[in-house]
């Protein structure tokens, strides 16, 4: 009797053997961002300050997982996504290409119990995930107003949207249109679409500045679009003549602020983003409930504070 009794203590307990060891074992995390691309290097710095923090004062190890799409296309990035769900990680950090196209592929996540957090990004309407990021709507409102003071709030300007399916793309230029709607004297008579692509933007810029001579001044909607905008600006010798507030703290941004291409930067912290988002995945690869939103903020960049 005594080693039945035994036998069942031992098997009552081993479960709870089997958790203590989980909490010693690595959590890892997939990040996934919309493609290769700058700015999502930074936020992979950091996640990975994040995640050595938290090794560091836990002791348990924290490890992630950067894939990145090689352009910003759907299917490549819910083909990693699913990849990366087959191997049941602690939770997946994602900024979405588009909500409507990477819905079914995050359902399979939530079938398969691997929580999500998302970046620079909103979930898809229903979805219980913790969201990473600046407030999308003031960052393009910001970078909009600062143009309409530069250009003495009137004349032609443009927009370069990055991925037209990408929420916080479409989100900052809708902000930007309405905006620059205030100013009765203010037109937007161009648009540029450049998919996360510095060189498409250049192209881009460098046709609508053709095509509308009088053009006072642009506004961009990702990271990648202003530097394009400021190569083309440069390259048509238009510098001081168009004007030009960017988006982001790429080095390229901030070097063409520096040589008076642009003006300044409305940038939403993407070393930031990647920080608090790990923290987040973190928490909820624990059974935490997390925020709904975690707001970055905005650093507006100038010559006087880069």
């Amino acid at each position: 009797m005594k080693t039945a009794f035994l036998l069942a203590t031992a098997l009552a307990l081993a479960p709870m053997a089997a958790r203590a060891a989980d909490d010693h074992a690595p959590l890892r995390f997939v990040l996934i961002p919309k493609t290769v691309h700058p700015w999502f290097d930074k936020v992979n710095t950091g996640a990975q300050a994040a995640a050595d923090l938290l090794g560091k004062t836990t002791g348990r190890k924290v490890e992630i997982e950067y894939r990145a799409p090689e352009t910003a296309d759907v299917s490549s990035q819910n083909d990693i996504i699913e990849r990366a769900i087959a191997t049941h990680p602690d939770g997946l950090i994602l900024d979405m290409l588009d909500e409507k196209g990477n819905h079914a592929t995050m359902l399979e996540a939530v079938d398969e119990k691997v929580p999500m957090t998302v970046f620079d990004s909103l979930p898809p309407e229903g979805m219980d995930i913790t969201a990473v990021g600046a407030d999308f709507c003031e960052q393009g409102t910001i970078a909009a107003q600062r143009l309409a003071g530069l250009i003495g709030e009137k004349g032609e300007v443009a927009i370069m949207i990055g991925v037209p399916t990408a929420p916080n793309h479409t989100r900052r230029a809708e902000c930007e249109r309405a905006a620059f709607a205030r100013y009765p004297q203010i037109r937007v008579v161009a648009t540029g679409i450049d998919n996360d692509s510095i060189e498409t933007a250049q192209k881009q810029a460098s046709a609508i500045m053709q095509a509308h001579p009088d053009l006072a001044g642009w506004v961009a909607c990702d990271a990648a679009g202003p530097v394009g905008i400021g190569q083309a600006i440069r390259e048509s010798g238009r510098t001081g003549k168009v004007k030009e507030v960017g988006l982001d703290n790429l080095n390229d941004m901030i070097q063409l602020i520096r040589d008076g291409v642009a003006d300044s930067s409305a940038s939403s912290r993407p070393e930031m983003q990647g920080y608090w988002a790990v923290i987040a995945a973190w928490q909820r690869a624990l059974g935490q409930k997390t925020p709904k939103y975690i707001d970055t903020g905005i650093d507006v960049l100038t010559k006087k504070n880069i």
